[in-house]
């Protein structure tokens, strides 16, 4: 038997194949090429799961982090950053046991986060988890947007600072810088699925240690040239800032760490590309502990020498806040690898995203060929790359659309915040904890359900308090505000 998937079909993982299924397929393993659902073999493992949650996690949030601990200080803000990687690996745990239905084994596979949730709660909140999850995505491409236009702007600084030896401002326009950003992401997200970025992913996560290494290392410097530890045990003090800001700053903060560890986002997409047996859960669990026992240790290290490195004065993105202006090159290095970072990370943010409406399409309009249809273009030294209108139209508006909001609103700190919270809390931690109890059919009221609603209710207290502190923040910069026209 003959079974032909067209791009947008059924599994976003492994677009654009014909298979031909005239083989012999196993019972429970499927066959020698294809998994048990007639998909071709996964092939992923604990590394390739790890290097995927890295360059999702690792991403421009580790660099507010040094203002987010000056905010909160020597004793809440590391806390803070242990708390949330608690909380954020104990729900990937419930959430990788959600991958599939019933049998951990040979149960039905869920493909994405909301098959998850459509398997296990079904109903209205399917609708919710949709919306909040892919409003998440739009909004973390507008957020990595800015950030890799700040960076490159930091270049040209970091260097027309040194030519001019401090005594020219240089300020510069962001907007032709965002707009460069734009064109690259239009070429990159013509890749069809997520399968096929294993490259870009790895790429990514060796540049995000690059400049969080730089980061750590200039930071380490400081401290060393001036001899002492600033900061203090409470954060910033009040008189530098006034006490309402203290108190929105460091609500915003809590914000801030959120957004640095969210990937619950793309858990289920990165699980549905690991290889069997061990079980998928199992692998994903490893994958989990070694990626945020990574990321914890990388975030302590960077938050707490930037904090030691400018105390009060710690700047809300540690390498183009200026905090540092020589060795001008090692600058000029890490803010590269920070775009060259964000451009993966913006792919793999983006691709559940590009997948669920082509989907969607695919399935309103099975017999539109400008929906359907491949055409096959043979490049010299490479496969041939299967060309679909659809893709090429809908994943250039999205990217000319949130190009065109990064230039209306370019607020990195705030932004980000807001960001945080407002997945953190849905995504991270309600969804997980719901599908947990209602797979494991936990009763209500035993002493294991209650402590799964406390942690819920605790984390969604934290998210309103970030999301304010972030709406706070935003208020505040619109003041002094003119649209398309930022500069720095």
């Amino acid at each position: 038997m003959k079974m032909a998937e067209n791009g947008a079909g059924k599994n976003h993982l492994q677009h654009n194949q014909v298979f031909d299924l005239s083989i012999d397929v196993l019972p429970q393993g499927g066959s020698k090429c294809f998994d048990e659902d007639g998909r071709l073999k996964r092939t992923g493992t604990v590394w390739t799961a790890s290097a995927h949650i890295i360059t999702a996690v690792i991403g421009s949030g580790v660099l507010s982090l040094a203002w987010a601990t000056a905010q909160l200080g020597w004793v809440a803000g590391p806390a803070v950053m242990f708390l949330f990687s608690f909380v954020t690996y104990y729900t990937s745990t419930l959430l990788a046991a959600c991958y599939r239905s019933g049998d951990p084994i040979n149960g039905k596979r869920n493909y994405t986060y909301m098959d998850a949730v459509r398997s296990n709660l079904g109903g209205f909140k399917v609708k919710i988890c949709g919306w909040v999850q892919y409003l998440n995505l739009f909004g973390v491409a507008i957020g990595y947007t800015i950030a890799s236009s700040i960076s490159m702007m930091a270049i040209k600084r970091s260097n027309c600072f040194h030519a001019s030896g401090g005594k020219n401002p240089c300020h510069l326009n962001s907007n032709p810088y965002m707009i460069a950003f734009g064109i690259v992401e239009i070429i990159f997200s013509q890749i069809p699925g997520f399968d096929q970025l294993w490259w870009l992913s790895i790429v990514a996560a060796v540049m995000s240690f690059t400049y969080s290494t730089i980061g750590l290392g200039l930071g380490i410097a400081k401290v060393a040239e001036t001899g002492k530890v600033r900061g203090s045990l409470t954060g910033i003090s009040v008189g530098t800032v006034t006490q309402t800001q203290k108190i929105w700053r460091s609500f915003q903060a809590l914000g801030d760490i959120a957004f640095a560890y969210s990937y619950s986002l793309i858990l289920i997409e990165i699980q549905d590309t690991l290889k069997a047996p061990p079980s998928e859960s199992k692998t994903m669990k490893k994958a989990s502990l070694i990626s945020v026992a990574v990321t914890t240790l990388f975030y302590m290290l960077c938050g707490c020498m930037g904090y030691a490195a400018f105390g009060d004065l710690s700047p809300g993105n540690l390498l183009t806040g200026f905090g540092f202006y020589n060795p001008f090159w090692l600058l000029d290095i890490a803010n590269a690898a920070i775009v060259i970072h964000l451009v993966g990370a913006y792919q793999v943010y983006c691709q559940p995203l590009f997948a669920f409406i082509e989907k969607k399409a695919a399935e309103k309009f099975p017999d539109s060929e400008f929906i359907t249809k491949d055409i096959k273009i043979s490049i010299p030294g490479f496969r041939a790359y299967n060309l679909n209108l659809f893709r090429l139209v809908w994943r250039t508006l999205f990217v000319i659309s949130t190009t065109l909001i990064s230039m209306l609103l370019p607020f990195f700190n705030d932004i980000v915040g807001l960001l945080g919270a407002l997945g953190f809390w849905p995504l991270t931690v309600y969804f997980p904890v719901e599908m947990y109890i209602s797979k494991k059919k936990i009763p209500k009221w035993s002493t294991r359900w209650l402590c799964l609603q406390i942690l819920s209710i605790a984390c969604l207290i934290i998210t309103i308090a970030a999301a304010a502190g972030s709406i706070a923040g935003v208020v505040l910069d619109l003041k002094s505000y003119k649209p398309f026209s930022t500069d720095y």
